[in-house]
């Protein structure tokens, strides 16, 4: 099994390049890590899930009070997820 190159970056490096992705990039992101989140056993689960809550606050900050929403409706119009 390889590992998710989110998963294995210093979390540091990944808050560093959130701010510069594009939206895709960002809710992109967003949709792997909820996968790995999904898949990953219980010591993953928790540092899949403290990237999850970095690459939220980087949506909320693009999209002040709109929560998720930017992000839900990317994932809608997403054919193939």
């Amino acid at each position: 099994m390889s590992i998710n190159p989110l998963m294995s970056e210093p979390v540091e490096d990944l808050a560093s390049r959130l701010g510069a992705m594009t939206d895709d990039e960002l809710f992109e992101t967003m949709n792997e890590l909820e996968k790995v989140s999904d898949r990953a056993e219980h010591d993953a689960t928790e540092e899949a899930l403290s990237r999850i809550a970095l690459t939220e606050s980087e949506i909320e900050r693009r999209y002040p009070g709109r929560l998720l929403a930017p992000y839900r409706d990317w994932r809608q119009r997403q054919p193939l997820l």
